[in-house]
């Protein structure tokens, strides 16, 4: 599934896996991908640990969604977003939905709404369990989304070295160029992002320190670069070309 522009959205998100303090950034992130038509919150509204939500909840016209927990040990809340989910999935106005939540209970329904082939973007922090980051789309850990008000939060950039040596993200990036190359090893960059979307969900420039993917790979300094000015006007392509590579001249 090739991400792209989805017009309308259903927000659902779990208040007990969820901080107040990311909601400015999460709509702000939404926006990049369609419309929230629906936005619901869900947990039990009695208890005082949900308090922080309130104020924040009228600023965003997110629907509160009253959950008691009737056992102890057992989530109501989780089992009153699935189902919710499913209902609005069956009415087909949708044509993707955002799971808040580091919950890994959400990990079959994210599968789920994949299978009706809806697009799946899930929020969480990064403790969240990899089974259910795999099973969205995307997946946006929330810590990036917290730093613009709350400078405490914000993501320290990683060094070139660091870069370097993080074997899990070299691969990703290597093995992204080698499948997006043509037969002279170039790359453009746009088909890179594309690909590394396909091999991991929760992949993220910004989780590195980085806000864009031109900025990250430039910083690790294992590939060649070349821009290319596109027509007659400022926009410019980017290509890549890793430097294990023998020959790296751009025909």
């Amino acid at each position: 599934m090739t991400e792209e522009k989805i017009e309308r959205l259903a927000v659902l998100i779990d208040a007990d896996n969820a901080q107040p303090a990311i909601v400015d950034g999460l709509l702000a992130e939404v926006t990049k991908f369609g419309t929230a038509n629906v936005k619901r919150i869900y947990g039990d509204w009695t208890m005082p640990r949900l308090k922080g939500w309130k104020e924040i909840l009228l600023q965003h016209s997110i629907q509160p969604i009253q959950q008691f927990g009737y056992t102890s040990g057992k989530n109501a809340t989780d089992s009153a977003l699935i189902i919710d989910a499913m209902d609005l999935l069956y009415t087909g106005k949708f044509d993707g939905f955002c799971i808040v939540s580091s919950d890994s209970d959400f990990t079959r329904l994210a599968s789920r709404i994949r299978e009706s082939g809806l697009f799946v973007y899930g929020f969480g922090e990064k403790k969240t369990p990899k089974a259910f980051v795999s099973a969205c789309d995307k997946f946006i850990f929330t810590e990036v989304l917290r730093f613009k008000d709350d400078p405490g939060e914000k993501i320290t950039r990683m060094t070139s070295n660091e870069l370097k040596n993080d074997r899990k993200l070299a691969n990703l990036l290597r093995n992204a160029v080698d499948a997006s190359s043509d037969d002279s090893g170039w790359a453009h960059l746009a088909s890179v992002g594309g690909n590394i979307a396909k091999q991991a969900s929760e992949f993220d420039p910004r989780n590195y320190g980085y806000r864009k993917l031109g900025e990250l790979v430039a910083a690790t300094k294992l590939f060649h670069i070349d821009e290319k000015i596109v027509g007659d006007g400022p926009s410019k392509a980017v290509y890549l070309k890793n430097k294990r590579n023998r020959s790296h001249k751009k025909s």
